[in-house]
């Protein structure tokens, strides 16, 4: 059937990895709405043409015959007298009128006036032809009229001195009582042809306004790929649809704004890796030209003051090289069951003397009622002892810094407060950015390089944890570490 074999094409069209026909999306959609269209009109033809051929008569009724016998033979006696077909009318319009015309004047010569109305609807289906098959007058179904309808074209030959000299043809419907329909369709043939070329004009362009529809966003969408391949991060697609396009066009804007924040951070990581490496390795140029020069003698303190720097910067690059692998994933764990509160303890313990030396306080709150977590203890201990490093070092003189742990039914918050200064709110959620510090001036000698906390953090992540900062009512900063219980 038609429509089938449509179907099937508008099927392989819409595929996306029917190669061999190398069209594009915008083509893709054109022809899968077009001949989505077309299956549909061929459908619609396929259930007209079941109608009529329902009840399959097989031939002319004995009526039909009798007149075209008629016909025939006043058709045959004027072509014996012309010998060929010029007293046919030279207008084609008068042609079509002139065979009706001549079948009513058979039909009264031959007597059979009782039957002519049941002629009336074979003079609508009946056309004349030459021995070629060449129109000569009266009406033919052309070829849209017999996909439409599939009527039999049953021809009655004209015989003069024993050579056809044309036929008469009958578009007969294959269902006798669809005669006047199919009558009515062949004199409407031509309109109707209008109306179908019409109807394909429309529907083609309707399929490329929908395929124009459908293609611009995504040309649209792929130059802006283009352009983020070419590192233009700033790129955005504004789209305002509220369709699976304009979904991805949000997506789109969503990833070019990631990729322009993450271009934006490898850039100040650059700039602030080389500012932090650069001052310890100033110092230790000058230090080593100082002594070339002779200009400073080899003491145990510039060796020392040259150690202090080279171990700065052992442990600037061992913190770079910690966030590295971790922002790969290569951080190595050894994850077990540890008494999380136990840790931090020991580690507060060990920094008695440096609170000491600060000129600090130190003091232990309330213990949590559980804190077993799976963890890497030294991992977890050097968390902690990075925090207690940043309350020593930026804790006033006479301040307190005191460590609690509360546990709920599934996790465990390690709280650690230490006294003024403060910290403003536009700099508190910022805690934890690399290289960021209060005082961008200070030197790293006094204030890090500002890699400890963001390392801090990596680390609770992979423990499925994290690090939250904020005021402390001891007037200073509140660290809190907060880890899943073991089991919850």
């Amino acid at each position: 059937m038609p429509w089938i074999a449509l179907s099937q094409l508008t099927c392989l069209l819409a595929a996306s990895d029917f190669a061999p026909l190398k069209l594009s999306i915008g083509h893709r959609l054109f022809f899968t709405v077009w001949l989505t269209m077309l299956s549909l009109g061929a459908l619609g033809i396929e259930l007209a043409r079941w109608k009529l051929l329902d009840n399959f008569s097989g031939g002319l009724p004995d009526t039909d015959t009798r007149f075209l016998d008629s016909l025939g033979t006043s058709l045959q006696a004027r072509y014996q007298v012309h010998q060929d077909w010029s007293f046919l009318p030279a207008d084609a319009a008068q042609r079509k009128a002139w065979l009706s015309d001549a079948y009513a004047h058979s039909l009264e010569t031959a007597a059979l006036f009782q039957a002519k109305s049941d002629a009336a609807g074979v003079v609508h289906r009946l056309g004349l032809v030459d021995r070629q098959g060449n129109y000569l007058a009266g009406v033919l179904a052309n070829p849209m009229t017999v996909a439409l309808v599939s009527p039999d074209r049953i021809a009655h030959p004209l015989i003069v001195d024993g050579e056809r000299i044309g036929s008469l043809v009958v578009a007969q419907p294959q269902n006798p009582d669809d005669a006047l329909a199919v009558a009515f369709l062949i004199d409407q043939q031509n309109h109707l042809l209008f109306v179908g070329m019409a109807g394909l004009l429309l529907s083609a362009m309707i399929a490329a306004l929908f395929a124009a529809h459908l293609r611009r966003p995504i040309a649209r969408l792929a130059a802006g790929a283009r352009q983020l391949e070419q590192a233009r991060f700033d790129t955005r697609i504004d789209l305002r649809r509220n369709d699976e396009l304009g979904e991805l066009a949000s997506a789109f804007n969503h990833l070019a704004t990631r990729l322009e924040d993450a271009e934006r951070a490898r850039r100040q990581w650059i700039a602030e890796t080389s500012h932090e490496l650069r001052t310890p390795l100033a110092v230790l140029r000058a230090q080593v030209e100082s002594l070339q020069d002779r200009v400073r003698a080899v003491t145990p303190e510039s060796l020392a003051l040259m150690e202090r720097q080279v171990r700065s910067l052992g442990k600037l690059v061992d913190d770079l090289y910690e966030l590295a692998r971790a922002d790969i994933g290569q951080t190595a764990y050894d994850m077990a069951p540890h008494d999380a509160w136990l840790l931090m303890r020991e580690v507060f313990d060990d920094f008695a003397d440096r609170f000491h030396a600060a000129g600090l306080g130190a003091e232990i709150g309330e213990a949590p009622a559980h804190s077993l977590v799976i963890c890497d203890a030294d991992r977890l201990r050097q968390v902690a002892a990075n925090l207690f490093e940043n309350s020593a070092r930026y804790t006033a003189a006479g301040g307190h810094v005191v460590l609690a742990g509360t546990a709920s039914a599934d996790e465990v918050r390690m709280t650690i407060d230490d006294s003024a200064p403060g910290i403003p709110g536009s700099s508190l959620d910022r805690l934890g950015e690399r290289f960021f510090r209060m005082d961008a001036s200070r030197s790293r000698a006094s204030g890090g390089s500002g890699l400890g906390l963001a390392l801090g953090r990596q680390i609770l992540a992979a423990h499925g944890g994290r690090l939250e900062f904020a005021p402390s009512p001891l007037g200073g900063l509140r660290a809190t570490i907060i880890l899943k219980l073991h089991g919850a």
